[in-house]
C-alpha cells in the first residue's frame, strides 16, 4: 500500500503517520516527490487490524492505495515523475542523457589514466572500469583487485570524473564504496539476494545489470531487495540476455527499456558493449538506446583494444568514443533530452 500525502501536509503530518503505520507493523519508507510525499507501507496484510485504509482519515493525507505489481517500491506508482539519482555530483535520470564510459577492466596505471583522459575529453559523465572481474573461467585475468581501486579512483579525481566498478563478495562493500561513486552489480550477481541486501544497508548508488536469463519482474524484484532493505539509490541497465543467437555475444533487448519506464520509477541504462560484443554494433545500438527512453548509457573504451586483458572484441578505442558521443546529440535532442 502507498499513502499519498496532501501536497500542503506538513512534517509533522508525515511523521505521524509514520508512527501509525510502523505500529500496524509495516515498514515505513517516505519518497518524497516534487509535488507531494509518499509514505510506502511494506508488509504482510493480516486482516482488519492491520488494515492502513483508514489513513484516509488522518490529517494530512489524501488517499491509501494498493500497488498492484509485486515489486512494490520499485513500481512506478509509488512516484509517478520517475526517480533521479545523484552520483558524485552527476544526475542520472533527469533530462540528460548520463554517459557513464571507461575499459572494461583496470590493467595499469598508464591505461586507466589513457582511457579516463579519452572518456573526459569526449564529455562522458562517469569514469567505469573494473578492479575485480567475474570471468568465466578461473584461468583468465581476474582484475587488480585492491590496487586497481586505488588506480581507478586516482584516474577519476585526476580528471574530475566520479567513478563506477563493481562489488562481487559483500565483503568488499565497504572497501570498494570507500574508493568508488558507484557500486556495480554485475549481471552474475543480479540474484545474489544476499549481496543486494547488505547494498541496501548502505546509501551509496547501485547499478544493477540485469542478468543473462534474468525475466524484467525478476529484475525488478532484485532490485526491490535493495530498496526494501533501505537504499533508495538504484539504476537499472539492461545488458543484454542469452538466446540461441550466437553471432553476437548476447541478444540487446531494447524491448525492455520502454516496459522498464512504464513499469519502474528508476532510471534505465544500457549497455550495448556487453549485449553486442562487437565493438562495430556499438555506436548503432547506443543510438537504438536512447531512441527508445534510455536515461544513458554504459560504455566500454579502451586505450588499445587489441591488448586488453579482457573483452577486447567489444571496446571501443578512444576516437571512436568521441565519434559516438558526437553522433548521440542529434538523436537526444530528437527524443527531447540533451548530452
Amino acid at each position: 500500500m502507498i499513502v499519498v500525502m496532501k501536497s500542503h501536509a506538513s512534517e509533522a503530518d508525515i511523521q505521524a503517520v509514520i508512527r501509525m503505520v510502523e505500529d500496524l507493523e509495516y515498514s515505513a519508507h517516505v519518497i518524497r516527490g516534487v509535488e507531494r510525499t509518499v509514505v510506502a507501507c511494506v508488509g504482510e496484510e493480516r486482516g482488519e487490524a492491520h488494515s492502513l485504509q483508514h489513513l484516509e482519515s488522518v490529517s494530512g493525507v489524501e488517499r491509501v492505495m494498493p500497488v498492484l505489481r509485486s515489486f512494490k517500491l520499485a513500481s512506478r506508482e509509488v512516484r509517478p515523475e520517475g526517480s533521479r539519482i545523484i552520483v558524485g555530483g552527476v544526475e542520472i535520470g533527469g533530462p540528460r542523457i548520463t554517459v557513464i564510459a571507461g575499459p572494461c577492466a583496470v590493467e595499469s596505471d598508464t591505461q586507466v589514466n589513457g582511457a579516463a583522459d579519452g572518456v573526459k575529453s569526449a564529455g562522458a559523465h562517469l569514469l567505469r572500469g573494473g578492479a575485480y572481474k567475474p570471468r568465466t573461467s578461473p584461468y583468465t585475468f581476474q582484475g587488480m583487485e585492491d590496487e586497481g581501486l586505488v588506480l581507478l579512483e586516482n584516474a577519476g579525481r585526476r580528471v574530475g570524473l566520479p567513478v563506477v566498478t563493481e562489488i562481487m563478495d559483500a565483503h568488499d562493500i565497504e572497501l570498494v564504496a570507500e574508493h568508488a561513486d558507484m557500486l556495480q552489480v554485475g549481471a552474475r550477481n543480479a540474484q545474489n539476494f544476499s549481496l543486494l541486501r547488505r547494498l541496501g544497508k548502505i546509501k551509496k548508488p547501485v547499478l544493477l545489470k540485469r542478468g543473462m536469463a534474468t525475466k524484467i519482474e525478476e529484475f525488478l524484484m532484485a532490485a526491490e531487495y535493495i530498496l526494501s532493505a533501505g537504499n533508495p539509490n538504484v539504476v537499472l541497465c539492461e545488458r543484454g540476455i542469452r538466446t540461441f543467437e550466437t553471432a553476437t555475444r548476447n541478444t540487446l533487448d531494447l524491448n525492455a527499456v520502454p516496459l522498464l519506464k512504464e513499469w519502474t520509477h528508476l532510471p534505465v541504462l544500457v549497455d550495448p558493449s556487453h549485449g553486442t560484443g562487437v565493438w562495430s554494433l556499438v555506436t548503432p545500438m547506443a543510438l537504438a538506446s536512447i531512441a527508445a527512453g534510455a536515461d544513458g548509457l554504459l560504455i566500454e573504451v579502451h586505450p588499445d583494444p587489441l591488448k586488453a586483458l579482457s573483452d577486447g572484441p567489444q571496446q571501443l578505442k578512444p576516437k571512436r568514443f568521441a565519434a559516438l558521443m558526437a553522433a548521440l546529440k542529434p538523436v537526444a535532442l530528437a527524443v527531447g533530452r540533451t548530452l
